[in-house]
Formats: structure tokens, C-alpha cells, sequence
């Protein structure tokens, strides 16, 4: 049972959480407008709102630290919405780190319950972005205006800023003097704010004085629009208005307003992932049932046939196998979320990171709706976030041997993702020098990793980036280099049930693909048996089953291996590489093997099996730490019948059957 305190450090860290990454999403928008020239001031607003009110929620709970540092980042971006400080990089980078601390310091909580991580380097780097300018003097905004004095002089220091920076981007000004019923002024106002908020930035929404009750009550909105006259016009008279007049000023504006998009996540129910695990966990033990029940009904068949209570049996597993398959599929749907989550925080990795190599990138984000599990999400985030820095460190060059290359000067990154049946690819796609692969081979016999004699194929000379200890770079950075390398990526990405490939040219870029389930609950596997034991091999690494004979079995350079429609398929029999005996059965016969063909990817393998048992949904768990670093299997699952099966890891052992050391 959670104590008080707990339940309430977890429903901020809730409320923070969400916060933080709708922060992470302005930023983001802000960051790419900056670098078009222009920044829409909703998204500043909007910011500077979620700030405050992370700042108000770190307040009641009692969390200074956090509290602190949201008031200090406040302070900047009110100046940045009066316009006291103009809108740069830099400003933008101080921002970010702020950003980053502040989710630092929640996690500190999360971690610990105390704010461990200090915020006085960022309170000083929020200082020195917080340079102020001169406001201009207010007699300059009515010139060459039909608003009168009156208007202007009651406006807000920041209304005021969003008129001279309206004026300043040539919008036309728009003056709507409207008057409404007093019995319907509130939902008549809503209504013409709602109509006119689409077509520019209402700057400011007073009421007017002067007016007899009898006559209503009028108010007058200031509109600053790239909008002509008359489409202004036609938009406030569709609302239920008494009266209306417009003063208008024509800035030369263009004709057309470049239009953007905000999108914000829309989260209707907040529910721990730890409740929708449980949730799962039970869906699983009911696919364990719906197997008893199956294997039941299949017994009472054999005894009396397929009549009285065996039919009932069997129409009634079979309807419960279909209402679970739907509980299933709804309960996988809701631990569901878009990728765009952690999208957002490698786009500004990105730029962190250019900024510390002093290197020129951009990236491009493709695919951020493609949804997968949230834990799967999550556990991608770190094996990404590292390939990000891969690809500015090693794959794009300096500014200066993009130029002798004829290269653009600033570096491109893509990151993409997109369903693919019931998997999901993401790829890092850099535009830099490419690999090397003689390279990589001579570094890897420099570094001991690989005997000087061994042939590889081109291939295998590229693999050689993900063995452990293997790193090509020279000298050792805050980016890369310190021996954490790609083997660390491919390990968690292997934990995740998924692979990762390369694709390369020397000066044109690399790519690197991941191709992972959407999630790891409940999975269909094929159940095989070699000697006494049975083992579940993923459905979806299963590309077909043979049945081969001996003579069909050739070996190549100490391989075993059969050809498969032209193509050379290399063998591996489970029992040799688990110790296990043989059941005394002999298997598919003297005569025959079963061979499963799985792969992943381009990969391709044959597992030398004794039967194949059949096809059957389970549901994969931890096997504990004596035996989690097993090579070769990924779990563990129980069957309808109580047995314990361990399950295969397909990839492990295509990689062990196939790298050449």
C-alpha cells in the first residue's frame, strides 16, 4: 500500500512529467521557427504558461529546488513576450538546458524523493541570456494609425510589444468596435474571438466605455492579421453581434498568411504504466487459461466424441478465445503512444550536440505518429539517443569538409519511423562520410577484437562496429569515446526482441535500421522440441518449416548449410549448442530433419529441430538473473499443460551461428 507521501510525489511526477513534455514540444516548434526568422508568439505564451505552472505545482508540493529554477526560466520568457529580449539561438539553447534541469531535478525525486541536482550554473546562463533592450517610445506606435490615443495608452506592456511587432512584420491592424446584448455579451464575445483568432493575433480585448446599459455593452478588439479588409469583414458578421465598425490600416501586407499548425498531445485518463503491466500480466495468465481449456475440451473430444458436454466445452472455449482476443488487442492499444515522445527530445540532442563539436546539423523527423508499447518507447530512447551522437560525431563532417567535399554546409540527420506488419522500423539516417568497412577491420586487429588472418565479407567487416570495446575514434569527447559503443546500442536493442542493420557509402552517409515488435506482452511463437525438451521460437522470426533429408545437409568451411531456392542456408542444431541428449525417439525419423527457417532482416538461419508442436500464444517472462545472460534465449513462458518453455532469441543465435571471429 502506498503511503501518503508516495501517492503524492507520484501524482506530481505525473502532472510534471506531462508538463515537461508539452514543454519539450514548444521548444522544439520555437527552436525550427527561430531558424526560419520568425517565431510564432502563441507558442512563446504557451511555454511561458506550462512553466508557470510547473513552477505552481513544484510550489504546493514543496519542491523549492524546481520551484526555483520555473520562476527564474518564467522570468526570461516574460521578458522574451514583452520583447525585452529578442529571440536567438542562444536563448533558445538556454531555455533547453533549463528545460533538461528541470526534468534532472524530477527525477532526482523520482529516484530519491529529494532534489539532488543543482540549478545554479543554469540560474546564471538564464542571467546572462536576460540582456535587455530599449523599449520604443509608445508615440511611435499610433503613428500614420487610425486608433485613437485613448485605446492606446490602456494597453499592457505586453500588448503593447505584440502591436509595435505586428506593426513591425507589416500585418494589417484591424480595430472591431462591437456591441452585444447584455443578456448574451459572453457567448457573442467567445464567438467572435473564436472566429477572428483563426485569421491573425488578437492583441488586446477591451471594453469600451461610455455606453448605456439599455444600449448593450461594446468592447474593442485590436487584430493584427496579414488578412485583407474584406475577409475580416465577412468573418465578424457571421457572429450575433448588435452593431460593428472597423478601422482599418493597410500595412502593404502580403495578401496570403503563411499558416501553422499546433498540435499538442490530447491525454483524456493519466494511468500508471505499472496498472496497464498488471492489467497485461492477467490478460496473460487468461491466454494460459483459454490453453487449459482448449487442451480440456480436445481431451473430452478423444473419450466421448464430439457430442453432449464436449460440444458445449468446445463452443464455449472457442467464444472465450474470441472475447480474449479482443480484450487483448484493446489492452495493447492503450499502452500504445506515438514515438513523436522521445522524437522531440533527440531533435534538440541534436542540436546540443552540433553546438558541443561545433558542427552545423539539422534534422529531419519523419513518422512521428507511428505508435509502439510505452515501455518499448521508453527502453528505445537511450540505444537512439546514442546513435544521434554516432551519427553528428563519426558520420557528419566539419563545416569545413562538408565544403571541400562540395557538400551543403550544414549536415543532415533523418530520423523515421513507420509500421511494418507487426513490427516497427526506425532508422538514423546521416548524410556524412559513411563507414569505412577496411577501416573498421583494421581497427578492430588493432584493437584485439579480430585475428589479422580472418576473411570477412564486407558485411561482417561493418558488424564488427557493434562488438564490445570497438570505437574508431581517436581521441575521447564528451560525445563519444570512451569505450560505450555500438555493442551497448545492439545489447538493449536485443533485450527490446529487436535488430539493428547498417547501410553505407563512403561519402554520401550511413543508415542504420532498427526493426523492433510493437510490443512484447503477448506474442504468437511456434513450439518446437529438440531431444526432451521444448522451446518457443517468435512467430514473426518464422519464415517457413522443412523437412529435409540427410543428404541434402553439405558442409562449408566447418558450416553446415543446405540450399534453399538457389540461396545457401547455414544450419544450426539447438541440441548441440544447449548440451541437451537426444529422447530416444529419433526425432522426424532416420531418414528426415525438420529445420525451422527464421529470420530477422536480411538474416537468415535453420534451427535443426526433433518435432515441430505447433503454433500457440504466450506470454514472455524475466527467467531471473542466474540465467538472463544466456546466450540464445529471450524468456521464459509457461504452457497450457504447466510446462515451462524457455523461448529462443532468434537474433543472438543467427549472430552466434554466423560472426566469424
Amino acid at each position: 500500500m502506498q503511503s501518503k507521501d508516495d501517492k503524492s510525489k507520484a501524482e506530481f511526477l505525473a502532472e510534471a512529467e506531462d508538463i515537461l513534455e508539452d514543454l519539450n514540444q514548444h521548444l522544439l516548434q520555437m527552436e525550427t521557427m527561430v531558424d526560419a526568422g520568425s517565431v510564432d508568439q502563441d507558442i512563446v505564451n504557451a511555454i511561458f504558461r506550462g512553466v508557470h505552472s510547473l513552477k505552481g505545482l513544484s510550489g504546493m508540493f514543496g519542491f523549492d529546488g524546481i520551484s526555483s529554477l520555473a520562476h527564474k526560466l518564467e522570468s526570461l520568457l516574460d521578458a522574451l513576450r514583452l520583447g525585452k529580449v529578442e529571440i536567438t539561438l542562444d536563448v533558445t539553447s538556454a531555455i533547453a538546458a533549463a528545460m533538461d534541469r528541470l526534468k534532472d531535478l524530477s527525477g532526482d525525486i523520482g529516484r530519491g524523493g529529494v532534489e539532488s541536482s543543482g540549478y545554479a550554473d543554469m540560474v546564471a546562463m538564464i542571467d546572462e541570456a536576460m540582456v535587455s533592450r530599449s523599449l520604443s517610445e509608445k508615440k511611435t506606435i499610433t503613428e500614420d494609425l487610425e486608433i485613437d490615443n485613448g485605446i492606446v495608452s490602456v494597453l499592457t506592456e505586453y500588448e503593447e510589444h505584440r502591436l509595435k511587432e505586428n506593426i513591425k512584420a507589416r500585418n494589417n491592424i484591424v480595430l472591431v468596435k462591437a456591441r452585444f446584448d447584455l443578456a448574451t455579451f459572453d457567448k457573442d464575445l467567445t464567438a467572435l474571438n473564436d472566429k477572428l483568432r483563426g485569421k491573425g493575433e488578437i492583441i488586446s480585448t477591451l471594453p469600451s466605455s461610455g455606453i448605456n446599459p439599455e444600449e448593450g455593452i461594446e468592447f474593442n478588439l485590436l487584430i493584427g492579421t496579414k488578412d485583407a479588409f474584406e475577409k475580416i469583414a465577412s468573418e465578424v458578421a457571421a457572429p450575433r453581434i448588435s452593431s460593428i465598425e472597423i478601422k482599418y490600416r493597410n500595412t502593404a501586407a502580403k495578401s496570403e498568411a503563411a499558416s501553422s499548425s499546433l498540435r499538442s498531445l490530447s491525454k483524456t485518463v493519466r494511468v500508471d504504466i505499472k496498472r496497464l503491466d498488471r492489467l497485461m500480466n492477467i490478460v496473460g495468465e487468461l491466454v494460459l487459461v483459454k490453453s487449459m481449456m482448449l487442451q480440456i475440451s480436445k481431451e473430452l473430444r478423444g473419450m466421448q466424441g464430439f457430442t453432449g458436454i464436449a460440444i458445449d466445452l468446445y463452443k464455449t472455449s472457442r467464444e472465450f478465445d474470441r472475447k480474449l482476443g479482443e480484450l487483448q488487442e484493446g489492452v495493447i492499444e492503450v499502452r500504445m503512444v506515438p514515438i513523436g515522445q522521445i522524437f522531440t527530445r533527440l531533435a534538440q540532442a541534436v542540436r546540443k550536440y552540433a553546438a558541443e563539436l561545433k558542427k552545423d546539423v539539422e534534422i529531419e523527423m519523419l513518422g512521428e505518429d507511428t505508435e509502439l508499447d510505452k515501455l518499448v518507447v521508453e527502453d528505445i530512447s537511450d540505444p537512439l539517443m546514442h546513435m544521434i551522437r554516432n551519427a553528428i560525431d563519426h558520420g557528419v563532417e566539419s563545416v569545413e569538409e562538408r565544403a571541400r567535399r562540395g557538400k551543403p554546409k550544414r549536415g543532415h540527420i533523418q530520423l523515421n519511423a513507420f509500421p511494418k506488419g507487426n513490427r516497427v522500423v526506425i532508422t538514423v539516417d546521416d548524410d556524412g562520410g559513411g563507414i569505412d568497412h577496411e577501416k573498421v577491420k583494421r581497427r578492430a586487429i588493432e584493437k584485439g577484437l579480430l585475428d589479422p588472418g580472418v576473411t570477412l565479407t564486407r558485411r561482417e567487416m561493418l558488424d564488427l562496429v557493434f562488438l564490445p570495446g570497438f570505437s574508431t575514434s581517436e581521441k575521447v569527447s564528451d560525445v563519444s569515446g570512451r569505450g560505450v559503443g555500438m555493442d551497448v546500442v545492439k545489447k538493449n536493442v536485443a533485450k527490446l526482441s529487436g535488430v539493428i542493420d547498417i547501410d553505407t557509402a563512403i561519402g554520401r552517409g550511413t543508415k542504420f535500421t532498427i526493426t523492433l515488435p510493437i510490443t512484447l506482452a503477448i506474442i504468437k511463437a511456434l513450439m518446437v522440441k529438440v531431444g526432451r525438451e521444448k522451446f518457443a521460437v517468435p512467430l514473426s522470426s518464422v519464415l517457413e518449416t522443412l523437412m529435409v533429408t540427410h543428404d541434402r545437409i553439405t558442409t562449408i568451411e566447418k558450416r553446415e548449410v543446405i540450399s534453399l531456392r538457389g540461396e545457401t542456408l547455414p544450419l544450426l542444431r539447438l541440441d548441440r549448442v544447449f548440451g541437451l541428449d537426444d529422447d530416444g525417439t529419433g526425432g522426424a525419423g532416420a531418414d528426415f530433419l525438420y529445420i525451422v527457417v527464421a529470420g530477422i532482416a536480411e538474416k537468415r538461419i535453420g534451427f535443426v529441430v526433433d518435432r515441430l508442436v505447433g503454433q500457440q500464444e504466450i506470454v514472455i517472462k524475466n527467467i531471473g538473473e542466474k540465467l538472463k545472460n544466456i546466450p540464445g534465449i529471450a524468456g521464459a513462458t509457461e504452457t497450457g499443460d504447466n510446462d515451462v518453455v524457455l523461448v529462443l532469441d532468434v537474433e543472438s543465435l543467427i549472430d552466434e551461428a554466423t560472426m566469424r571471429r
